[in-house]
Order: C-alpha cells, then structure tokens, then sequence
C-alpha cells in the first residue's frame, strides 16, 4: 500500500483509536470520531480541552494512531506513529468546527473546552493478510 492510498483507507473510517502516554508512562488509548481533517501526514480531531488526554499530550507529545476495517474474511489495519500538538488558537478551531459540535461545546467555537488534536505522522505500517508493509511518509 502506498501514502495515497493508505490515507483513502483512512479517510474511509468512521472510528480511529489514539494513544497517548499517562503520567505513568503507560500507554493510553481511546476510541474518537474519524478524524476531522487529514492533510498530508496531519490528521486533525477535535476534542475537550478539560480531557486527560490532553493533559497526557501537553506532558508527552509522542502519540499513536489505529485505523481499522474488519471484513468477514478480511482485516485490514493501519498504525501511524508521531506526535500530537493540542491546538487552542482560533483559526485552528474554526477550521474544523461543524455546526452540530454545539451540541457539545454550548458557547460555540470560543467555548475554552473545545480544541483541536493535530497529529503529525512519522511512520506508519499497514497489515492485510497476515502481512505488514512499511508505508513511507
């Protein structure tokens, strides 16, 4: 699988699972919305800014991204490894702002307990077929 296609493969996903690190230094990982924006190797969510996983990335920026597809007889998978910047300027949040997100952040795109996660991939790999490739980036 090349770049290309791996971020279609991802851009197909409704789900994508994150990784951060605790205080511990154990990893963390959470289920979150399919990302809001993918652009080159950057792959935006948005989320609260009152959450620990913000916390753990304002500590430790290193982070880890799941994308998968389970078939009947096919699983596919794509892991990227990188780092993870909380993104609390204005534009950024604008950005990716959509409409029915007041339903969570009730003052808006301003409201102080939404921000954006902004990943930036060093390296991914792709599994199918009890294979692994190593996907430049």
């Amino acid at each position: 699988m090349d770049k290309t296609k791996m971020f279609q493969f991802i851009s197909k996903q409704k789900t994508a699972f994150i990784a951060s690190v605790n205080e511990h230094g154990y990893p963390v990982v959470r289920a979150m919305l399919a990302p809001r924006k993918i652009d080159g190797n950057e792959i935006y969510f948005s989320t609260n800014t009152s959450s620990n996983k913000v916390k753990q990335y304002l500590a430790n920026n290193k982070a880890c991204i799941y994308f998968y597809k389970r078939g009947k007889i096919k699983y596919q998978g794509v892991t990227m490894i990188g780092e993870m910047q909380v993104c609390t300027d204005q534009a950024t949040k604008e950005e990716i702002w959509r409409f029915t997100d007041r339903l969570i952040y009730k003052k808006g795109v301003t409201d102080p307990d939404y921000c954006v996660l902004k990943f930036k991939g060093i390296s991914a790999e792709y599994y199918c077929d009890l294979k692994i490739e190593q996907i430049a980036l």
